[in-house]
This record gives C-alpha cells, sequence and structure tokens, in this order.
C-alpha cells in the first residue's frame, strides 16, 4: 500500500500527544495523529478534569456541613451522583468538542485507530495503511496497575472511580500516594466511611514530611481511617457480597462494599513495535528519552507518562511545545527544564509543593539549610470551630536565603502556589517575601510573613 506522507505522526491522543500535534502544525508542519479512545487521555476522562469535579463537589459538601456551624439553616447535604455525572459529562464534551474544533482548524488529520511502528519513519494504522514522516513521537500514556496478589480482581483501579453512580456504604484504598490521597478525601466527603492502607509508614512520598504527617492528621479529622505499614497480601470476597482485605501478618480487615487499588500506573507501550525498532525502554516498560526528549533511535521521540517523567498534565503539554518548536520552529535550544515543578494534590485540604523537600536540602546542602513553617487555622474553620489546620513550609539556603523549597498545605493552596511558584524559579530570597507587604486576612499572607 503506498504510504501517506507527513512531516510528524503523533501516537496518542491525550495531552502530550494533542500539545504536540498543535504545536507542529502551527508551524507548518503536516500532521497526523492516532488515538482510538477519547481524546484528551487520561487528564481528560479519567484523571485530572472529572477527579477536579468531583473534588469540587466534595468541597461543596464540606462548605454546607460548616455553615451550619456558623447559624445557617441547612440539612446534611446529599449528592445526587447521577445529576452531577450530566454535569461533569457535560464539561467534559464540551472539552473534547473544543479539541476536534482544533484539529480541523490546524489541519491536523485525525485517525481513530491504533498505530504500530513498522521502522524508525514509518507508523502502520489499524487498517493497514502506512504513514510515513520525518519525525515520531509516543504519547501513548499510561493506565493503572492491579497488584500481583490472590484476588485482586475483586478489587477496581482508579479509572473504575468514574464509573460510581454512588458513594459506596465503606470503602478501602490501597495506596498513599496522590490518587489513593485524593480518591480517599473525596468519598469520605460525600459519604462513605474510607479506609487507608498504606504499605509505607507515612503519605505522599515525594512530598515533605511534615508536610505528610499535617495531612494525614487533617484526613484523620474528617473521619478517614489510616494503616500505616499494611502490607495487602490478598484479597477474599465476602460471604454476603463485598470484599475483605487480608495482609501479610495474617490479620483479615472487616467486610468492605467496594475496594480501589491506587497503587502506580504502568505505561501503554505493549504492541506498539517498540522491540522491533529497537527504541529502548526500562525495567518498568517506560520508554526512555533524553532531555530533548529524544529516544535511542533517530526520529523517534516521547513525552508524557509514557516516559515515567513527572506524570502531571502539564508537563507533558509543555514538553511536548518545546520539543516540536526545536524539531519544526528553529528554536534549538527549546527543551523542558524538569526542575522545580510545582505540583498539587487535591486533597482536603489541598497540598501543594514546588522545589526540594527539606530533606532533599540537606542533602543537597548540609548545614546551610534553614527551614521556617507556620501552622493555623484558616479563618473559616476558625470561626466554626473545626479542627482542620493549614501548614505552610519554607526551605531555605545559603547566606542569603535563597528559597528552595516552598510547601503548602491547606485550603487554597492550589491557587496560590503558582505565583509563589514563578518567584521560586527566579530566584526568591527570604528577603524578597519580607519585603512583600502581605495582603490581610488571608492564608497567602503567612508566606511572606514567615521569620
Amino acid at each position: 500500500m503506498t504510504p501517506q506522507e507527513f512531516d510528524l505522526v503523533v501516537i496518542g491522543g491525550g495531552s502530550g500527544g494533542l500539545a504536540g500535534a498543535f504545536r507542529a502544525a502551527s508551524h507548518g508542519a503536516r500532521v497526523a495523529l492516532l488515538e482510538p479512545k477519547s481524546l484528551g487521555g487520561t487528564c481528560v476522562n479519567v484523571g485530572c478534569v472529572p477527579k477536579k469535579a468531583m473534588w469540587l463537589a466534595a468541597e461543596l459538601s464540606q462548605k454546607i456541613a460548616l455553615a451550619s456551624s456558623l447559624g445557617f439553616d441547612t440539612v446534611p447535604p446529599t449528592l445526587d451522583w447521577k445529576e452531577f455525572i450530566v454535569h461533569r459529562q457535560r464539561y467534559i464534551a464540551g472539552i473534547h468538542a473544543s479539541y476536534m474544533k482544533r484539529l480541523d482548524e490546524s489541519g491536523v488529520v485525525l485517525m481513530p485507530c491504533h498505530g504500530r511502528l513498522q521502522d524508525a519513519h514509518t507508523v502502520v494504522n489499524a487498517d493497514g495503511v502506512p504513514l510515513r514522516a520525518g519525525h515520531l513521537l509516543i504519547a501513548t500514556g499510561g493506565r493503572p496497575s492491579r497488584p500481583d496478589i490472590p484476588g485482586a480482581m475483586l478489587g477496581q483501579v482508579s479509572d473504575d472511580f468514574f464509573n460510581l453512580c454512588a458513594a459506596p456504604r465503606r470503602v478501602a484504598i490501597v495506596g498513599g500516594g496522590y490518587v489513593a490521597v485524593e480518591l480517599a478525601g473525596v468519598l469520605q466527603a460525600l459519604g462513605s466511611q474510607v479506609e487507608l492502607f498504606v504499605r509505607g509508614q507515612r503519605l505522599l512520598e515525594g512530598f515533605d514530611a511534615q508536610i505528610a504527617a499535617e495531612l494525614a492528621d487533617d484526613m484523620h479529622q474528617h473521619g478517614v481511617h489510616l494503616h500505616f505499614g499494611y502490607a495487602v497480601a490478598a484479597l477474599e470476597a465476602a460471604r454476603d457480597g463485598g470484599v475483605i482485605v487480608l495482609a501479610e501478618d495474617g490479620t483479615r480487615s472487616e467486610r468492605f462494599d467496594g475496594l480501589i487499588f491506587a497503587t502506580g500506573r504502568k505505561p501503554n507501550t505493549a504492541e506498539m513495535g517498540l522491540e522491533s525498532v529497537g527504541v529502548e525502554t526500562d525495567a518498568r516498560g517506560f520508554v526512555r528519552v533524553d532531555a530533548w526528549q529524544d529516544t535511542n533511535v533517530a526520529g523517534i521521540h516521547a513525552v508524557g507518562d509514557v516516559t515515567g517523567q513527572a506524570a502531571l498534565t502539564p508537563v507533558a503539554i509543555a514538553a511536548a511545545r518545546r520539543l516540536m518548536d526545536r524539531v519544526f520552529g528553529g528554536q534549538s535550544d527549546a527543551r523542558l527544564d524538569y526542575r522545580d515543578i510545582a505540583t498539587v494534590v487535591f486533597s482536603h485540604p489541598p497540598a501543594g509543593k514546588v522545589g526540594q523537600t527539606e530533606e532533599e536540602a540537606r542533602a543537597a546542602h548540609g548545614d546551610s539549610v534553614k527551614t521556617y513553617t507556620a501552622r493555623f487555622r484558616p479563618m473559616l474553620h476558625a470561626l466554626a470551630d473545626s479542627p482542620q489546620r493549614s501548614l505552610f513550609k519554607l526551605v531555605c539556603v545559603g547566606a542569603d536565603q535563597r528559597v528552595v523549597g516552598l510547601h503548602l498545605l491547606g485550603e487554597g493552596a492550589d491557587e496560590m502556589l503558582q505565583g509563589f511558584a514563578v518567584a521560586l524559579k527566579k530566584g526568591i530570597t527570604l528577603a524578597d517575601l519580607h519585603d512583600t507587604v502581605a495582603i490581610h486576612p488571608t492564608s497567602a499572607e503567612e508566606v511572606v510573613l514567615m521569620r
């Protein structure tokens, strides 16, 4: 069959693939995009977007509950999940429509099918049509993993959460990372009794230890039961339905109506022809790339979760855009700087970080590290006499007290971190913060008042 000719073929229509396709097309490249499922990948369909929608619903539920403590005549809120899902999916449908419109306007050829690498410059689509291009971009993302234990199929994975039409009465979540923490907070706020089973001794590896400990306390205050040092050995079906968790030490849990595994993700690299072309992957199957998003095969690039690098939607988008600016836009130095990337966990309350944790800073800078913290109750929670607390932390280095890490736990942390991330990236010092007049009364003012 005669090959169709392009400048770029993108395999995967998630955040990274779409960003790469749009940016390449803006530079005049002829682009084909292969995506067999809904556009937007994990983020739009079973990740960031629907997750944030459910988080907002949970936040409203908690705010309504607080309102009754302040004199409002309210009744305990109950979410009509099916009604809310209608609004959630309508919003997502709007994103899909926007993508289709942009693809049409930019001239990108969308092929709703899988693609397989034939050689370094050829992809064969599911209809057997060869697509040739000078550059190929792998952006196939990842998927949730299920542990290899007896009875594992009795549990669901994080994607399945978005198929729920009601809050399970009692639900177990296995994991201690950002997905586990987010799902636990949402389900607890919307009516479930949640128990979190964590293999390690803390939440959120990679976040500052003080922030993780404070979050665990806040989650406990909201009613989530946390089990640390709990190694799940198997799942067992309960006699009347539901599931029982068996630990490696032989202990058995009570019955749960449902269980969700949030135990990591795997790359979508199977049956793509990577091995036949010689594209290197690591021991877990992630595509190896260098600092320029290039694989070991000339002309083949990869971005996003499939590379195992900072699995965040904005990272995939930024990496793809810079890659296309370099390949098609004549910007020879364009590449993503992976240092000091800000990120937020949509827990209750949200936790955010940018830069180094205290542990990382001490490993890199030794005794020149100084930390500053502010622990307080946000005004709304103080008024309602709620036990929820915020914790803000600065990590500074050297005689000039350059800020190398900022860690926020508390209401509004998700919104206030972005601006401070810009400042940290530009080399702000503690004196610069102190020289900034505070906005009062806000939680954000605590960042510039820490001493």
